[in-house]
This record gives C-alpha cells, sequence and structure tokens, in this order.
C-alpha cells in the first residue's frame, strides 16, 4: 500500500513543481521532555487552573519540524469568512486533526493521530495505532473508545445519517471498528478498499476523530436515558436535532457553534458561528498534542479571528489595508489579482500561489433526470448536449474573464497525469455555430418562435435557469453570462440564476435544478472525487443526483441510472479495490472511455492557477500550495506553526 502511494506521488510531484520541504510530521523516537508553552497557559498552570505542560501531552507528542524556523508565542491571526454558511472557512484552517493526514506536496499519506498503522494483503483490514496521551480540549483522554464510538454509534446510527458515509461502505456494506486495546483500533470491510488511507487524508474522512465520546454520548438514545427531557429543555424538535447542534458533523455550521464541545484541534471557539454573527473566535487549545522540534507546545498564535463579511468587496477592503492575515478563499479570482497586486506595499502583504488540482473551472451540469419529462427528455438527448457544447465559444470566454490564461476543456486529470484522457478532456470543445444549428435541427428542435428560440414537442420554447453562486464564483456568473449569449444563436434560451448557496444546496438535494454550475474536481485526483465521471457523489453529481443517491444507498434509494453509468459504478468499486496502480490506472481508463462516450458533463476550461494574500510579518508559510478540497488549503500547511515576527 505504502509502495503504491509513493509510486503514485512521483507522478503528482512532478505536476505539482516541487513544494517539498515544509513542516514535516514525526514522533519522538525517546524520552521526551516538554519545552515550553504560551505564556498565558504557563501562568495557569503556575495558579493551578490547568496541569503543567508534561501532564497535558502525549509522553510522545507528534514532533512537528516548522517550515522556516522555531516560532514564537503570540498574535491574534484574521481571517474572512462570507456570510453565514462559509463553515469550510474554518474548517480548511483548523479542522484537520484526523488519524492520518497528507504531506505538503498532495503525494504522501503521513501519521497523525494515528502515529503507525498495518494494512493487511488485500487492503481490506487496517490496523491504527493511536498515539498515546492525547487528550481532548477539555483534558479527557483521547482513546480508540472514542474512535469506536465515532463510527458505531453515531456515523452508523440510521436515525442520524440516512446512509453510512461512502467513505466507510465497500461491497454495500459499512466498515466494522473494533477496539484491540485502549489505543488500538482494527476496521474491516466488506472487501478491499485500497484507496482509505487517503480517503482519511481528505475532510470528508474526519469523523473517527470528530465525536468525543464522554460529551457526545450524553445526546444519544442509547447512553442517555433522560434524553427526551434533555430535548425538551433544549426546545430542540428530536434527540437527532440535538446531537447536531450539539456535536455538530464534518460539514455543518453547527460544528463551530458550541463553545463546550471538546475537540483535537489547535484552537477551540471561544465566540461562536451562529446566526447573527460578525465573527468568530478561537482560542488556543491547551491540550493540543504537537510540538515544535524544540518541544515548545503549538499552536504559535494565541487566537483566530474569522471576520464575517457579507460581500467579497469588503473582504477586499481588509485585505488591501492590512487587516487579513492569511486569505485565498474568495478573493481568489483573476479580475481581482491586479487590485491585490497594486496594493502588496499597501497591504503589507505578499502573494500566495495555489496549484490547482481541479480539472474543470466551470463545470455545467444539465439535470437529466429533471422532474419535468420535457426537459429530462432534451437534456438526456447526447446530441443536444453535444450541440449546446459546440456552441460556446470558450476562447472569448478564457480570453475577456481569465485573461487567456487557459484553453477548452471538458473534464478528466490534467494534462501531464499519466491517467490524461484526450477524448474526455478535448472532444466538443471547438466553436462551430453552423454545425451545432444543425444537430439541434436533425434531433427535431427545428421548430422556433419568433424570438428565434427552439420549441419544445409540447411547443413550448426550450428555457432553462443555471444554478450558481454569485459570492463564491463571481466569475461563473459572467462565464454563463457569456454562454447565454452563445447559446441565444442556437435558439436556446437560458436564465443565470444567482442564488445563495443554502437555496443552491436545497434545489440540488430535491432534485429541483434544471441546471447548476460548479468547478469540476479530479485533475490530480481522479479517485477521491470522481463525480464529473459518473453519479458518484449525492450532492456534487448535479447532472443526475438520483442516480448517486442509488449508488450511495446500493439501490435503496433514488432512481436506477443507465446501463452505462452502472457500468462505471462497478468499475469504479473495482479500482478502489485494487492496490495495485498500473491495474487501477487501466481500470479508469475504462471509466474515462464511457464517460467520454455518453458526455454527460460539460466544461468550459481547464481551471486555472489561484492566488491569495499572506501578511508579511505571518511566517513559517509556504507560498505555494496545492490547491483542493482533498487537499483542504491552508490547512495541511499545519497553521498550528505559523507564527508572527515583530
Amino acid at each position: 500500500m505504502r509502495d503504491e502511494i509513493l509510486s503514485r506521488g512521483v507522478t503528482r510531484r512532478a505536476v505539482l513543481g516541487g513544494m517539498a520541504g515544509v513542516a514535516a510530521l514525526s514522533l519522538a523516537g525517546r524520552a521526551f521532555a516538554a519545552g515550553g508553552e504560551a505564556p498565558a497557559l504557563a501562568q495557569l498552570a503556575k495558579e493551578g487552573k490547568l496541569p503543567p505542560l508534561a501532564e497535558r501531552l502525549p509522553k510522545k507528542p507528534m514532533i512537528v519540524t516548522p517550515y522556516e524556523k522555531v516560532g514564537t508565542y503570540g498574535g491574534t491571526l484574521r481571517r474572512g469568512l462570507r456570510g453565514s454558511s462559509d463553515h469550510n472557512g474554518i474548517l480548511r484552517m483548523v479542522g484537520n486533526q484526523g488519524l492520518v493526514r497528507w504531506n505538503m506536496d498532495f503525494t504522501e499519506v503521513l501519521p497523525n493521530l494515528a502515529e503507525r498503522w498495518e494494512v493487511n494483503d488485500d487492503a481490506s483490514q487496517f490496523t491504527f495505532h493511536l498515539i498515546q496521551g492525547v487528550r481532548w480540549s477539555d483534558g479527557h483522554p483521547f482513546t480508540a473508545d472514542d474512535v469506536v464510538f465515532a463510527i458505531e454509534d453515531v456515523v452508523k446510527n440510521n436515525e442520524l445519517y440516512s446512509a453510512p458515509p461512502a467513505q466507510i461502505v465497500v461491497a454495500g456494506k459499512p466498515v466494522v471498528v473494533e477496539k484491540l486495546d485502549d489505543y488500538t483500533v482494527k476496521f474491516t470491510f466488506a472487501a478491499a478498499n485500497a484507496l482509505y488511507l487517503e480517503n482519511l487524508a481528505t475532510p470528508l474522512g474526519q469523523h473517527p476523530t470528530l465525536f468525543a465520546k464522554h460529551y457526545c454520548s450524553k445526546f444519544l438514545p442509547k447512553y442517555n436515558s433522560n434524553l427526551d427531557a434533555d430535548v425538551k429543555a433544549a426546545g430542540a424538535a428530536g434527540w437527532t436535532e440535538l446531537f447536531r447542534a450539539k456535536c455538530g458533523d464534518i460539514e455543518i455550521p453547527s460544528r463551530w457553534s458550541n463553545v463546550e464541545k471538546p475537540t483535537l484541534d489547535p484552537w477551540v471557539v471561544k465566540e461562536p458561528y451562529s446566526g447573527g454573527a460578525t465573527r468568530v473566535v478561537m482560542e488556543r487549545n491547551p491540550y493540543f498534542w504537537q510540538v515544535d522540534t524544540e518541544g515548545n507546545q503549538l499552536p504559535y498564535i494565541d487566537e483566530l479571528n474569522f471576520g464575517i463579511s457579507q460581500d467579497v468587496e469588503s473582504l477586499m477592503l481588509n485585505v488591501i489595508s492590512g487587516k487579513i492575515d492569511i486569505q485565498e478563499r474568495h478573493i481568489n479570482s483573476l479580475a481581482n489579482k491586479p487590485t491585490l497586486s497594486q496594493n502588496m506595499e499597501k497591504g503589507d502583504y505578499r502573494l500566495l500561489s495555489l496549484v490547482p488540482s481541479a480539472a474543470q473551472q466551470c463545470s455545467l451540469y444539465l439535470n437529466m433526470t429533471h422532474k419535468d419529462p420535457e426537459l429530462r427528455k432534451i437534456f438526456a438527448d447526447k446530441a443536444f448536449r453535444q450541440a449546446l457544447s459546440i456552441g460556446i465559444n470558450r476562447q472569448e470566454i478564457i480570453d475577456i474573464i481569465y485573461f487567456a490564461q487557459s484553453e477548452g476543456y471538458q473534464t478528466g486529470p490534467r494534462p501531464g497525469h499519466p491517467w490524461y484522457h484526450e477524448q474526455l478532456a478535448r472532444q466538443f470543445t471547438e466553436y462551430d455555430p453552423d454545425k451545432a444549428n444543425a444537430m439541434l435541427d436533425q434531433i427535431g428542435l427545428d421548430k422556433k418562435n419568433g424570438n428565434g428560440i427552439r420549441l419544445r414537442s409540447d411547443g413550448q420554447p426550450i428555457f432553462f435557469a443555471i444554478d450558481v453562486i454569485p459570492t463564491l464564483y463571481p466569475d461563473l456568473v459572467d462565464v454563463l453570462e457569456l454562454v447565454k449569449s452563445h447559446w441565444a444563436q442556437i435558439g436556446v434560451d437560458v436564465k443565470v440564476n444567482t442564488i445563495e448557496r443554502a437555496l443552491y444546496y436545497t434545489r440540488g438535494d430535491d432534485n429541483a435544478h434544471d441546471a447548476q454550475v460548479w468547478p469540476g474536481p479530479g485533475g490530480l485526483d481522479p479517485m477521491l472525487d470522481p463525480r464529473d465521471y459518473f453519479a458518484f457523489h449525492p450532492q456534487g453529481s448535479r447532472y443526475a443526483i438520483p442516480w448517486t443517491l442509488w449508488y450511495t444507498s446500493n439501490g435503496k434509494e433514488g432512481e436506477e441510472p443507465p446501463e452505462s453509468q452502472k457500468k462505471r459504478m462497478k468499475l469504479f468499486d473495482e479500482a478502489r479495490s485494487t492496490a495495485d496502480l498500473d491495474k487501477r490506472g487501466a481500470i479508469m481508463k475504462q471509466i474515462f472511455d464511457l464517460a467520454a462516450e455518453d458526455f454527460e458533463v460539460m466544461g468550459i476550461c481547464l481551471a486555472v492557477g489561484g492566488f491569495g494574500v499572506i501578511r508579511n510579518n505571518l511566517r513559517n508559510v509556504p507560498e505555494k500550495q496545492p490547491d483542493s478540497w482533498s487537499w483542504p488549503n491552508p490547512g495541511p500547511a499545519l497553521p498550528q506553526q505559523f507564527t508572527f515576527t515583530s
């Protein structure tokens, strides 16, 4: 398994252009002597309000090698959020404390709360050895009981989760987690799961370390006979609502809204992310389990302050005026780069370079499972989708919106990746409106109204809305405005439907959307997020979410997909159970072949490299980082070792 990860890493490293050398993690292999601690914690320990440092740390804590130098304690790091649903902005900065983690290059899975592990020959069984002596932020020991509880009592609870997360389900069955001793847990899958370590390193792999048993068990009927009274006292609709409010989940705001919830993160919530909040404040975790090379407890920085802006303009003003210490989220659009470059001296910051792991800047998903049978029929016609694709003037979009910094692209692994697939990436990217018009005529859409818009078989004009989130991806609004003009020339009328993020997800979850856009993943990590290659992601494969529900529920929910989709689902299950990288690549090629043939997802251009800003007095920050949800930047660069200089 390790050989497989490393062999893949060589290729990724070549693509990423060499970001090695940052903040390595290791375990102390000798008797550990505690070094320094933050002055405020030292004072609390002196007053007897905290145990001494040596009692708060594991005997062999995880050692972090700082990126540039051993840091100094102090300071408040300022970062921006957007509105009330930007919880993943906190996760990316703070919530990366899983059993394992990515290295800086996004090439190898490293130890984290699990100091080591063993994998059996067919990758169906993983035995994790936890760091002994780690404590939750309230001082309670973190042990194998917490890991077993998180999976067996929480994640596999069918009242909390309609189906177990895909990361822990193989061959239609969820993982079984057993405690071998206080610091050893065994994960057993029904079949091979060769990608499990990599999935554990992503945000969606955080469940095993997310729920402290001594705290969260109070909100489960199995452990609390008085829970009904507690639910009533809290004014909750039921125990599941109370559990979510108190213990959260990986990707919901309530993860950051309960100041009492114990965590394993470097900082803990002081001012919560709740309705009406104008900021979220987090303070140092006195029990954080990592140290630097001199034995000093991390994190160096005292406090995180996430200011909540209602628009990107406010966030940009804060950056330019020097009120933000590190930011890439929400300001990372090419239109902002000239302004940010021109104001570097005024804002006292330098630029951060981001290497995209995505394939596509703008994937366009027509809802092929639409509730309107007429639109469903039209969207399901492959020739219709092909005609729309060649009816897009991609070069105009690239020149105007992306400053000529990209190229026409559909989807698939990025150029230079060993699994690059020419047909999947390049087909139907040429601009040919005459051919597009002819194709639409040939499939029976040759009748038009007085405005030149083609008519459906029921006499209604072909019209649909494309959902986009302007606060999150303003460039995609501009892309769609140009697409709208291009498609008007071939007789197709669309509305650019700018909506808030929560409504965007609600419409997708309810299968109530006509079409939606999102940046397309899978450029460097095609197996970690294959949503554009088949209906894999229950929220992300927006061209057929009911098909994904069928897949993730093993046929119990959703809508049965066509044979090509079912074949790809079966092939992917085979690929992720294959440890041999060459064999896995051959299987994935079959998936790419089928995806290219069916052409469900339409792309605009290859994902463009991004950027951010770092204040000049903030050090130990790598100035080149991967940009990915699977590598949730900047978290894997270890913000706990970021430090301020005077």
